[in-house]
């Protein structure tokens, strides 16, 4: 009578022997990465022809007559709204009037340098792509303060250095000298999104405010073992108001959802 043998196994096949190592299952296969469906930032989507353009200059010339016309104010006034730096109004809301919303999120490996990237609209490509001198584990932990004021400076190209010089939009510049809360933390450089900044951004396109932690076997890509190294990759969004004082200066101020009490963060972008 032959001996009774154990039912096969993916470790013990039909036969009782026990498998090699190349004869193990396969590990499990990483999440694939996403399809980048972003759009283009909707103010780049279409280009206004000369007739749309002369048609825009018309409209604003109408405006302009309005304007200078005399408005007569009322003796009441309302109380409702309080001055927010650089000028302009803000409501209890922590909106800025006559700013732009834009949607801001600051990203990257903890042990790794954190990135700035702003949007027009949740789903589209980032207008704006900064990478800055400090880990994002530190600048999480900086936002842990009342408030946190990171400024960007650069400097003027001198007039006549070079061709087209003085046409460079403010947010193209492509280095900054970086600091937060007053204190000299190095330099911001622009780039181009990568993959790895892209999938971010697919990732993160039904979010429109919130913080959390991305799977790393979906950012790992070819560099999983200095992936590791950097931790796990951390994210904060949130809503901007985006205002524009000149050419040589913007501001981008952090809208807390639903006028809570929580940390606020300003980012001033100034050309001197």
């Amino acid at each position: 009578m032959s001996p009774l043998r154990p039912p096969p196994t993916p470790r013990t096949p039909l036969g009782g022997a026990a498998t090699t190592p190349d004869q193990l299952p396969p590990p499990s296969p990483h999440t694939p990465r996403p399809a980048i469906t972003l759009t283009a930032p909707p103010s780049k989507k279409k280009r206004r022809g000369g007739a749309a353009a002369r048609s825009l200059r018309a409209i604003r010339a109408v405006r302009a007559l309005f304007r200078s016309l005399p408005i007569l104010a009322p003796a009441c006034r309302f109380h409702g709204a309080i001055r927010a730096p650089g000028g302009a109004s803000r409501a209890h809301d922590g909106h800025v009037s006559g700013a732009s919303r834009t949607t801001g999120t600051l990203f990257g490996y903890r042990k790794a340098r954190v990135t700035l990237a702003v949007q027009e609209t949740p789903g589209s490509v980032p207008i704006l792509l900064l990478e800055l001198a400090m880990q994002t584990g530190r600048f999480m932990q900086e936002m842990g303060a009342e408030h946190l004021r990171v400024a960007l400076e650069c400097e003027k190209k001198p007039p006549g250095a070079g061709a087209g010089i003085g046409r460079t939009r403010l947010l193209d510049e492509p280095l900054w000298t970086a600091y937060v809360n007053g204190r000299k933390i190095g330099y911001a450089m622009r780039r181009e999104p990568t993959e790895g900044d892209l999938t971010v951004m697919q990732l993160l396109r039904t979010v429109s405010v919130g913080a959390g932690v991305l799977p790393t076997d979906v950012m790992g890509g070819d560099a999983g073992a200095e992936v590791q190294d950097a931790g796990d990759l951390a994210y904060m969004r949130a809503r901007f108001d985006r205002v524009v004082g000149s050419r040589d200066s913007e501001s981008f101020y952090m809208l807390n959802p639903d006028g809570n009490n929580g940390p606020e963060l300003s980012i001033f972008f100034i050309r001197i």
